[in-house]
């Protein structure tokens, strides 16, 4: 494992929470990073991408508003802020790294592309 999902955890429903991306052995501040979730009997979905600089974000369509992407260099940290949490957000969240010579790219919203996991944190919403 080289990157260690961290922040995850048991919360009602409208609260917001912030999860924590980190490296374990190896920097990763320049390489395209992602966040992605999954629920049991589910595929692997897309939440959000960030570029090398932190200058370009992407997001699922239906989480844009209430998750937000960021990137702090001097702690080699990836984070997700979600807000408004519901439900249906409840899924072990996973962030991901793509390979350093990865340039943006469309294929960023797929697993596939990545190259690099961490274990993953699980965030339950009860209502």
């Amino acid at each position: 494992v080289q990157l260690q999902a961290s922040g995850g955890g048991l919360v009602q429903a409208a609260v917001s929470l912030r999860l924590s991306c980190a490296p374990s052995r190896r920097t990763f501040s320049r390489h395209v990073m992602g966040w992605f979730r999954q629920v049991p009997g589910k595929e692997r979905e897309f939440v959000a991408a960030i570029s090398r600089s932190g200058s370009s974000t992407s997001y699922a369509d239906s989480l844009k508003g209430r998750f937000t992407i960021s990137r702090d260099f001097a702690k080699n940290t990836v984070y997700l802020q979600m807000k408004s949490l519901k439900p249906e957000d409840t899924a072990v969240y996973y962030c991901a790294a793509a390979e350093a010579q990865k340039t943006w790219a469309p294929s960023l919203v797929s697993w596939s592309w990545y190259d690099y996991w961490g274990q993953g944190t699980l965030v339950t919403v009860s209502s």
